[in-house]
């Protein structure tokens, strides 16, 4: 599995994209006309209750703008905060903390959305069951979004399609599931093999094969005790398709290991901060 970094470089080279996009090409035109040099002390402010999320990418945003700017921050990533929470202080010179505010605010907020919402599904699932995210990410903003689901006490899937074989319906659609898993077996060098099954007929077809992992897709609840019941000493399970915040408890007491939940990153409501001057 490919291994989420959140280096220095990468967060920065991420929040200079960012900058970029907010600031070409004639910079903030209406900061500008603040003149004055006036350092200030500003309080950023969680709106909502969350699991806190980006704080890096936020304390570098203003150091890009600022390297004087302090930020000085009072809770840490992964920490859960309650509404009206002080989560950071940052003081500096009034416009460049106009500047850098909504990128830095941006980062936050999405990056503790997904944690938030991902902690939601982890409380529900319990202690038996993960919850993971799938590859239904923001295109160039993975690294930022898995990062966040394991913040959020989630597990990460797969980062991409080298990293392990995941034999899915449209696949057995063009072929053959049993063909599938064998050449799969024989190619393995090292890296899981999942299965994703539909209906447990198919289940069936597989069931023998060295492989690691049977991935149950829209089934009931039903179907997937007895999917579980037939293949849990020999393969590790998981459920995946549509299962939402009113489903997740029904669906980890069938006795699965494993949901994935594409919502947690592709549908994640952003987390409300504001910067109070």
């Amino acid at each position: 599995m490919s291994q989420i970094k959140l280096s220095e470089n990468f967060i920065k080279n991420t929040v200079k994209l960012a900058l970029n996009e907010d600031l070409y090409p004639s910079g903030d035109i209406t900061s500008s006309l603040v003149k004055n040099n006036k350092t200030i002390r500003a309080k950023l402010i969680a709106n909502e209750d969350a699991i806190i999320g980006g704080l890096l990418f936020a304390k570098s945003a203003f150091s890009f703008i600022d390297k004087k700017i302090k930020f000085i921050v009072k809770k840490k990533d992964g920490t859960f905060v309650k509404k009206k929470s002080l989560v950071a202080i940052i003081q500096g010179n009034v416009q460049n903390i106009l500047i850098a505010e909504r990128v830095a605010l941006n980062f936050l907020s999405h990056i503790s959305g997904i944690a938030t919402k991902t902690n939601k599904f982890v409380k529900l699932a319990g202690k038996k069951c993960k919850i993971c995210c799938t590859r239904k990410t923001i295109p160039n903003l993975r690294v930022i979004q898995k990062y966040a689901v394991k913040l959020g006490g989630g597990t990460n899937h797969r980062f991409n399609l080298s990293d392990e074989f995941l034999i899915k319906d449209n696949h057995v659609a063009s072929s053959n599931i049993k063909r599938l898993v064998s050449s799969a077996i024989k190619n393995k060098k090292g890296r899981k093999i999942t299965v994703e099954v539909d209906n447990l007929n198919q289940l069936k077809q597989i069931i023998g094969l060295k492989f690691d992992r049977v991935l149950f897709d829209n089934m009931s609840n039903k179907n997937l005790k007895l999917g579980v019941k037939l293949v849990k000493k020999n393969y590790e399970t998981e459920a995946s398709g549509n299962i939402n915040l009113k489903t997740i408890k029904s669906v980890a007491k069938t006795g699965v290991n494993r949901v994935s939940v594409g919502s947690i990153t592709h549908s994640a409501p952003a987390t409300d901060f504001k910067l109070e001057f």
